[in-house]
């Protein structure tokens, strides 16, 4: 069973930044296709960022290209997501979600395994 822990989230000033870890135990994750997801209070669980199993291919939301970059790092079986230039408006519970699919999807149906989330505040 894949099993997935995120952190290195916190508070943190508009503009600043953070990078979220999603370390799994279980399975290599060079087999899956991850997933970032966040909820907001009273919203629903929306795609971030994916990086492919594929073909390495990233996806990046409209409201955060230019501000976030996903990476994987095989020797420590961990998948990164760096925020940078962040803003309130990104204020959320961020998910790590892994998948069996090929290619890389912004719907949360499309995956298989969560982690337990961390939370992101972003304020002054």
């Amino acid at each position: 069973q894949l099993q997935l822990v995120e952190s290195g989230g916190g508070l943190v000033q508009p503009g600043g930044s953070l990078r979220l870890s999603c370390a799994a135990s279980g399975f290599s994750l060079d087999y899956y296709t991850i997933g970032w997801f966040r909820q907001a209070p009273g919203k629903e669980r929306e795609g971030v960022s994916c990086i492919s199993s594929s073909d390495r291919n990233t996806y990046y939301a409209d409201s955060v290209k230019g501000r976030f970059a996903i990476s994987r790092d095989n020797a420590k079986n961990t998948v990164h997501l760096q925020m940078n230039s962040l803003k309130p408006e990104h204020t959320a519970v961020y998910y790590c979600a892994a998948g069996r699919r090929y290619y890389c999807s912004g719907s949360p149906d499309e995956y298989d395994d969560w982690g337990q989330g961390t939370q992101v505040t972003v304020s002054s």
